[in-house]
């Protein structure tokens, strides 16, 4: 409590938290897109999850929410899982990801 009370105050990591509160890793570049792995921390367990992002030929960033079942005890380990997960999305996938799912009611 009092580390998370402490970093607001002194301005916190430059990186990326989430509510989990865990930094974003360095970006993975794999096939012209960026794996980003930000586990969420449960409990001393960390989820696989992150972010896909693929810059496009108009210079417009998409991005992808991934988030995984999978849940790991160390945070190397599900940053490596993260990536691998990961590349195979991309290669089932591919820029599908970005396209809006149907079964979502559109918002006018």
């Amino acid at each position: 409590m009092f580390k998370k009370l402490f970093s607001g105050l002194l301005g916190g990591s430059a990186k990326d938290v989430s509510e989990g509160g865990t930094n974003a890793a360095e970006p993975v570049e794999y096939k012209d897109y960026l794996i980003v792995s930000q586990p969420d921390n449960q409990s001393g367990q960390y989820r696989v999850s992150g972010w896909i992002r693929k810059l496009d030929s108009e210079g417009v960033t998409h991005e992808h929410r991934f988030e995984r079942s999978d849940m790991l005890p160390g945070r190397d380990a599900c940053d490596a899982m993260m990536i691998t997960k990961a590349q195979r999305f991309i290669d089932e996938v591919g820029e599908d990801m970005f396209t809006t799912d149907p079964r979502q009611g559109s918002e006018s």
